[in-house]
């Protein structure tokens, strides 16, 4: 479309999850609930790894650093979309939109890595015990947390760049609740094949490298525990793995079928369901996964609990 002809929107108005006042009324309440559980129990778990030494181990410092990510990752949409519940237009200016659609894609990436990471940590603890201690070490531990960010800030700013180079001539109205690459590009009056392209291969390298990462460490895992000649053993480090498995799942799988689909082919409704369950429901989820199940974690938060009680 010739820029003549192109009308320059200030600003973009997002359709929401719901047109209807009282179940927009009703989603406000179960949303805020959820993220209220996500900041309490995530910013909780980093409180209690920090304060109890016996978690000061590869493992909790790797789940401190999840934790971190999903309050960072939950806030960069949960905050506006309730506000959204309660107005009538949903705007958001120009400069904001690229904004969160940059912080949510650096975070979105962050939690990719960190959930290889931690499989991968795994893998050594139960594959290479003897070689645990020196193969993660804090200053490996921190190198590998410092490459997940790296990586998701770059990746995240190549797409938000290519994004917001793109004309938006024919409406501003984005059919979703936050910023995000698939409805911008269906909403775009230029070509999106170039950035289609970007995105399949940049996203596609991100997630397909921690997915590989994640089924190559699990297949180790899964080998070495049916050695075990502990069945006791092995059915706590099956428990432990499923657990894990179903959260990496849920996360990795509405992650490709979000962004590995041509625009042409994005369906609306069913895209903003399944953007629910990995912008605001697994941040809350994943610090029930992944520690309120583990028996180092409940024994450390009886202590913290014991002790709170009895200075009182």
């Amino acid at each position: 479309m010739p820029a003549e002809n192109c009308t320059v929107f200030t600003d973009f108005i997002f359709s929401g999850l719901s047109g209807r006042q009282d179940v927009q009324q009703g989603l406000f309440v179960l949303f805020l609930l959820v993220y209220g559980i996500t900041v309490i129990a995530n910013l909780g778990m980093i409180l209690l790894i920090s304060m109890d030494p016996r978690l000061h181990t590869p493992m909790y410092y790797f789940l401190s650093s999840l934790s971190i990510c999903d309050v960072c990752y939950s806030s960069t949409v949960s905050p506006k979309m309730l506000a959204d519940f309660l107005s009538v237009q949903k705007r958001i200016p120009y400069n904001l939109c690229a904004v969160q659609m940059y912080f949510f894609g650096a975070f979105a990436d962050v939690e990719c890595v960190m959930l290889a990471v931690m499989a991968y940590d795994r893998y050594i603890a139960i594959c290479n015990p003897l070689l645990y201690t020196n193969a993660m070490s804090r200053s490996t531990c921190t190198q590998l947390v410092t490459i997940a960010y790296i990586t998701g800030l770059v990746d995240s700013a190549i797409h938000t760049c290519g994004t917001f180079r793109l004309s938006f001539c024919n409406s501003n109205i984005i059919n979703h609740f936050f910023c995000d690459i698939p409805p911008l590009l269906a909403l775009s009056s230029s070509d999106t094949t170039i950035n289609e392209i970007v995105m399949f291969t940049f996203i596609g390298c991100v997630v397909g490298s921690s997915v590989i990462t994640v089924l190559l460490s699990y297949s180790y895992i899964i080998s070495t525990i049916l050695r075990m000649n502990s069945a006791q053993g092995r059915r706590k480090a099956f428990s432990t793995c499923a657990s894990h498995l179903t959260a990496v799942a849920i996360f990795f799988g509405t992650l490709l079928f979000m962004y590995f689909r041509p625009s042409s082919s994005y369906s609306l409704d069913t895209d903003k369901m399944a953007s629910v369950f990995y912008t605001v429901v697994i941040p809350m989820l994943n610090p029930l996964i992944y520690s309120l199940r583990n028996k180092d974690v409940k024994g450390a938060l009886r202590k913290a609990l014991g002790t709170k009680l009895c200075s009182e």
